[in-house]
């Protein structure tokens, strides 16, 4: 069976399904995307690895195995999204010590939050995308204003077809300045507050 690379898109949040998150990946070589659901702590954890300026002052569980492959060699190779059993994804982790390679069982929001802090590449099998992989329709509109696209999870999950963007709350950082924000951002990292500090992230990068 072939594989097809995979990078991340984006995360968006459920507004009815309360601590449910999409996680969207787009095939490297094509327009399909493959949206998978995960939990609030797993989606916090990605997006912390995606935004490189948000640094926790303690490691975080993903952040923690990292460091514990680091000290004794273990590098990850890949990961690959191998099953879809009643919508349930199955991953792997193809991981090498001492030109040893194991293959490890995991949840697919562990394996890519991995796969981000090793800088893997992230695959699936052409079958699994064919089965799962939709189409998702971009508004001109978003296009030209040029800002980040936004999938609204609900849509996703009851239509599993085409979807308009939507563009997510602001939660009023936009009446912030700039330095208000950056001090919003310091206190949210202080608190491990890593989802709100993501969201300060991304009105900074706006004013930028």
């Amino acid at each position: 069976m072939s594989l097809v690379r995979l990078k991340i898109k984006g995360i968006s949040y459920s507004q009815t399904q309360n601590g449910a998150y999409a996680l969207i990946l787009n095939e490297v070589d094509g327009d399909r995307k493959l949206p998978i659901v995960i939990g609030a702590f797993e989606a916090q954890s990605i997006a912390i690895a995606l935004e490189k300026e948000i640094k926790p002052p303690r490691p975080l569980t993903h952040d923690l195995f990292k460091n514990f492959s680091d000290r004794f060699d273990i590098v990850i190779k890949q990961v690959i999204i191998h099953k879809l059993v009643d919508g349930v994804f199955y991953s792997s982790i193809i991981c090498e010590r001492d030109k040893i390679e194991e293959i490890i069982d995991a949840r697919t929001s562990d394996a890519i939050a991995l796969a981000l802090r090793f800088n893997a590449p992230i695959f699936t099998y052409k079958t699994i995308l064919d089965k799962a992989g939709i189409f998702l329709k971009f508004s001109s509109k978003d296009k030209e204003k040029g800002e980040n696209e936004s999938i609204m999870v609900d849509e996703i999950l009851q239509e599993g077809e085409t979807v308009e963007i939507e563009q997510g709350a602001s939660d009023g950082y936009t009446e912030l300045t700039v330095d208000e924000l950056n001090k919003e951002l310091d206190k949210a990292v202080a608190n491990e507050d890593y989802e709100k500090a993501a969201k300060l992230r991304d009105e900074i990068s706006k004013r930028n």
